[in-house]
């Protein structure tokens, strides 16, 4: 779907300037502004990107130190090399598609040497991925790991899940993870596990996260289902970069 918006005085004296914003209908979105010059018809257009070089750091980076990791749950060590920030959306397939290379990549290929931290973006257009995060969320407060066990089951069942039957897949999921249920039913009716929520969506905002999945590595921003090879090709980079500095 493509959406242009409306027009605004651009920066440059004479100038329009509209967004496009280019989407799937899955919540994966991608924007770009561009000037327009002349009045009532276009004589022109130019392209707005703003792209920083730094030769310090070609990659580019997110400031991680400003997004809230701690309290959040996580795969591999805490001393790895490599830290792989997550935003996710229990909805969207493209995350349920990414999920098993994710965790292949923790748990085996690069095996002690990444930590995953996993940080809630859902969708509005998703209609219960709000609900599935505050249950996920729910879940790794009363066990860490439980979060993943959610994760596997709402990717698994993703396409038969509905705004209706959502809370059988979480008494299931809770169930098979020994879960006090009291405490869980008591936690899915908190506001403080929505407001926990809001911190990570906030935090992908900051960094202008627009769809899911989007990974932090290092700080080098990843969007989207990436293949093993892009991966691999980002991960033993930056474990180079870190034997280099040592």
């Amino acid at each position: 779907m493509l959406t242009i918006g409306p027009p605004s005085a651009g920066p440059i004296s004479g100038t329009t300037e509209r967004t496009i914003t280019v989407s799937n209908g899955q919540g994966q979105k991608v924007e770009l502004k561009y000037l327009t010059s002349g009045n009532e018809v276009a004589k022109g257009i130019i392209t707005r990107e703003f792209i920083a070089f730094d030769e310090a750091d070609p990659w580019l980076r997110a400031d991680v130190s400003k997004l809230h990791l701690a309290d959040h749950a996580t795969i591999g060590p805490d001393n790895a090399p490599v830290t792989i920030v997550e935003f996710a959306d229990f909805e969207c397939p493209y995350c349920a598609r990414a999920y098993n290379e994710i965790e292949t990549l923790v748990n085996t290929t690069y095996k002690d040497k990444v930590r995953l931290i996993w940080k809630n973006f859902p969708l509005p257009a998703h209609t219960w991925a709000m609900q599935a995060a505050i249950a996920a969320e729910c879940a790794r407060q009363q066990n860490p790991a439980a979060l993943f066990d959610f994760a596997r089951g709402f990717y698994r069942d993703q396409s038969d899940i509905t705004p209706q039957n959502l809370r059988e897949h979480i008494d299931q999921y809770g169930a098979a993870s020994k879960l006090d249920m009291k405490a869980l039913n008591a936690c899915l009716l908190s506001d403080d596990t929505e407001k926990k929520i809001a911190i990570d969506k906030a935090d992908g905002d900051l960094i202008h996260v627009q769809s899911t999945p989007t990974f932090l590595v290092n700080g080098v921003m990843v969007v989207g289902l990436p293949t093993s090879n892009v991966f691999d090709f980002v991960i033993t980079s930056q474990l180079k970069e870190k034997t280099a500095s040592k």
